[in-house]
């Protein structure tokens, strides 16, 4: 075990569980940075864990055990999605009273790849966590975009009215964050019919997948068109989601690009540009920053996460209503067939 910090001047304690890129990148420097949390690091191979913990400061662990035993606030699962079910598992089943995941929740076979089986695993590990009286939260951190947190402050404060119509069209690196947003300003999706394209594409860190197009309705009455791809190239943007409103509408672009606005009250078609000199990938790390800053804020006033754990259910089921639209060729209602909670 390296041991670097000294946890009992710390409020906070977090544990770490996966030391890879995104943990080195967007994570551990800015757990770093706050004088009230002590870091713990666990990874499979315990010279990556070892490693982050020199450069990071903390302590590292060699089994999950250990690493529980240390009596984390909360721990954040930031493994590959591939192996996310068994390891939230295991920190549920030895007590962590707090487990905070990267997305998607589930995907056994890539995020590109996610399947009907994902949904129900993903399910059965909140159903656990509900059972252990463990709090769950994910980071969809493009809802911390500036663009993602001006439009919804233009919601609160507009009169916009009811969201009618929503279009996306998304890389599946964004995949499971546009998901969240559709969510995040419309509302649940209740039913959706799908299809998948011939081709398979290949994209930038994504791997090979089949386009899909699917048309949905949303509990609140609203119709939307969502299409994903591997295909698009990587320097356009990724993602385009318009929001049409009862008097309004709504356009956001890319990884924190330009909010385009048409307020119908006011009779204005405006456009929200925020600063240019930093890259789409600063404006990216700068989200999971702004994330990451409000589930700890979260925690120190012991309140509930910004975004719960069930979210990330509500992700992957539509994901996986869509799988069984594409396979079954028909019309899949959510909340029939696959219903949040299996208890």
């Amino acid at each position: 075990m390296t041991k670097k910090s000294s946890p009992k001047a710390r409020a906070l304690r977090i544990a770490v569980v996966g030391t890879g890129g995104v943990a080195q990148r967007n994570y551990l420097p800015f757990l770093a940075a706050q004088p009230d949390v002590a870091i713990a690091c666990y990874n499979r191979t315990p010279e990556k864990a070892e490693q982050a913990a020199r450069e990071f400061g903390g302590q590292a662990f060699r089994t999950l055990k250990e690493l529980v035993a240390w009596k984390p606030t909360a721990a954040l699962v930031l493994t590959t999605e591939t192996c996310r079910h068994e390891v939230g598992a295991e920190l549920i089943e030895r007590g962590v009273p707090r487990v905070f995941f990267e997305k998607p929740l589930v995907a056994v076979n890539g995020q590109a790849r996610v399947e009907e089986s994902d949904f129900f695993k993903g399910r059965e590990l909140l159903d656990l966590a509900a059972s252990r009286k463990c709090e769950t939260a994910m980071v969809f951190n493009y809802r911390f975009f500036e663009q993602s947190l001006a439009a919804r402050e233009l919601v609160r404060t507009r009169k916009l009215g009811k969201v009618i119509t929503i279009a996306a069209q998304v890389h599946y690196a964004c995949w499971s964050h546009v998901i969240d947003l559709i969510h995040h300003f419309a509302g649940g999706v209740k039913e959706i019919a799908a299809l998948s394209g011939p081709v398979e594409r290949t994209g930038d860190r994504v791997g090979t997948a089949k386009d899909v197009t699917a048309a949905f309705v949303t509990d609140g009455g609203a119709a939307g068109t969502i299409i994903g791809t591997a295909g698009m190239k990587w320097q356009h943007p990724l993602y385009e989601l318009t929001f049409t409103f009862e008097n309004g509408r709504l356009h956001l672009r890319d990884l924190d690009g330009t909010l385009e606005i048409l307020d119908g009250g006011r009779q204005h078609h405006e456009t929200v540009s925020f600063v240019r000199d930093a890259s789409r990938w600063a404006n990216y790390d700068e989200s999971f920053r702004k994330a990451i800053g409000a589930y700890l804020d979260s925690l120190r006033r012991g309140v509930p996460p910004p975004v719960p754990g069930i979210d990330g259910l509500r992700e992957l089921q539509v994901e996986a209503a869509l799988k069984r639209s594409i396979k079954e060729r028909r019309p899949v209602l959510l909340a029939k067939e696959f219903p949040l909670s299996g208890r």
